[in-house]
């Protein structure tokens, strides 16, 4: 026994005054155990903030998707004729169909 307190001792004259209050050490292990030994701590904190943030996006994503159908939408309900003939290439008996690419 005597051993182990000359060891704490020895290690706790080596401290700074204002940190060898038991309050500061209760606060210091509480900290620790927080950031890393909880169930929420940082590391699962920083997952769930980047999870959010690329569900946001994916959002962002999808609703312009959903505004570019809703235009497609509108346009093949205003014009049938000419949305088969634009997006599917399609033609009458007696005609002849040009794709000109761009470069």
């Amino acid at each position: 026994m005597g051993i182990a307190k000359t060891f704490w001792r020895g290690l706790m004259d080596n401290v700074p005054a204002p940190f060898r209050s038991r309050y500061v050490i209760a606060a210091v292990l509480f900290l620790v155990w927080m950031v890393f030994f909880d169930s929420a701590n940082m590391l699962t904190q920083f997952r769930l903030v980047q999870s959010v943030n690329n569900l946001k996006r994916d959002k962002e994503y999808y609703q312009e998707e959903i505004k570019k159908a809703e235009a497609e939408k509108k346009t093949l309900a205003d014009d049938k004729e000419t949305f088969a003939r634009e997006q599917y290439f399609m033609q009458k008996d007696d005609e002849e169909v040009f794709i000109l690419e761009k470069e």
